[in-house]
């Protein structure tokens, strides 16, 4: 039984030679909040969950380093004691979320087009490769990354190129003023024009979200708008906004704080009505739908989505948009997004047909040259094979 981290760090990597020796593949497994992302999970499990723990913390440098298995509520708890955060709200989807899972699936919040995204803040880390060997990346200085930055090959890598163990990441200040509007009755395509044209002004634009909400009666078009940074520019934005908004006939309503926060976190994490309740009109034709995540450039006009498609859920100012639609939707859906310069990605399949859905592809194919790069990327990590490297289906 390991009586120590370096103990524990050391039995892991053993289990990892051992099974490039014989041929075992290995899943690498932490909390499973985010078990449902990705091709299906195959091989045994390595459990890396009590690998955790905050190794360093220095609020001053606005550095900190914290084991993979590190539940991230804990990490945020600690942040906020003082007056820090990670700025790109990366989803829990569960309270048993880690540090590492945060990392190994990439995926970031609300706030991610204006702040950027997880990769963007991982200064180094240390790992365990497909050779069982323990490797540091990088450091907790943004100097120390020169020439190709290994350390933020990780993010999103779903496991499948080595063993997290520790991750160093740059955190930073929580704003001091925000403000979150409420504008009803602005269309889907005015919303993008608002969004873009206020993309291109000097106005502390945090994180918005369109959607066609039909838990109300009538349903109504509603776009959210948050705005982050100083006092001054934040109480000087929320009229200049809603002056656009009310000039096309919608409604504009500061939300309370506490109200505006609970929202946004709910969109987080996924629990908004458009995530939560279905309609039953679409669910009653196509009982199996998915959840399908289309990235495309933010100025994409409003999709020419498919008949079995949802209304979209819109976020980071166009750039995001979530769409309900059957697995069998997969080569519309891809075409559309492809169209506009992006890609779509099935990101959660049905709860019936979980395994027959994600025969479609989870993720959009990469053309050759990517797939090339990527393929020997994992080569160099896991030359015997030994992660599963299905889950990005590279081939």
């Amino acid at each position: 039984m390991p009586t120590s981290f370096d103990d524990l760090s050391n039995t892991l990597a053993a289990r990892v030679r051992e099974a490039a020796k014989t041929g075992t593949r290995l899943r690498i497994q932490g909390g499973g909040s985010k078990d449902f992302y990705g091709q299906p999970l195959l091989g045994e499990p390595l459990d890396v969950s009590a690998y955790c723990g905050v190794v360093s913390y220095e609020p001053s440098e606005l550095v900190v380093t914290a084991r993979a298995g590190t539940p991230l509520a804990e990490l945020e708890t600690l942040l906020a004691s003082q007056g820090q955060c990670l700025p790109f709200e990366p989803p829990h989807f569960g309270p048993a979320a880690t540090v590492g899972g945060m990392v190994a699936s990439g995926l970031s919040g609300p706030a991610r087009a204006s702040v950027g995204a997880v990769r963007d803040y991982i200064l180094g880390v240390k790992i365990i490769n497909g050779q069982g060997e323990v490797l540091t990346f990088g450091g907790q200085v943004m100097k120390n990354v020169a020439g190709y930055d290994v350390s933020r090959l990780m993010a999103g890598s779903l496991g499948t190129l080595g063993v997290l163990l520790e991750v160093s990441l740059k955190v930073l200040p929580v704003a001091p003023a925000e403000a979150t509007l409420m504008c009803s009755g602005v269309s889907q395509q005015q919303a993008l024009d608002l969004l873009n044209a206020w993309g291109a002004q000097p106005l502390p634009l945090n994180a918005s979200c369109w959607v066609h909400d039909t838990s109300v009666q009538p349903p109504r078009d509603t776009l959210f708008v948050r705005l982050r940074g100083a006092v001054a520019a934040v109480d000087a934005a929320c009229p200049r906004l809603s002056a656009d908004v009310t000039a096309l006939g919608g409604e504009v309503l500061r939300m309370e704080p506490a109200q505006a926060s609970a929202d946004w976190n709910a969109c987080r994490e996924q629990i908004l009505p458009f995530f939560a309740a279905l309609p039953a009109a679409m669910t009653a034709v196509n009982p199996d739908l998915c959840l399908w995540r289309l990235s495309v450039p933010q100025t994409t006009p409003a999709l020419a989505l498919p008949a079995v498609a949802s209304s979209p859920l819109i976020e980071w100012h166009g750039g995001l948009r979530w769409v309900w639609a059957p697995a069998h939707a997969a080569a519309l859906l891809r075409n559309a997004a492809q169209k506009a310069g992006g890609h779509a990605t099935l990101f959660r399949a049905s709860d019936k047909l979980a395994a027959t859905d994600k025969e479609v592809g989870v993720f959009t194919r990469l053309d050759a040259v990517q797939q090339r790069i990527q393929r020997e990327l994992q080569k160099q990590f896991d030359p015997a094979g030994v992660f599963n490297t299905g889950r990005l289906a590279v081939d």
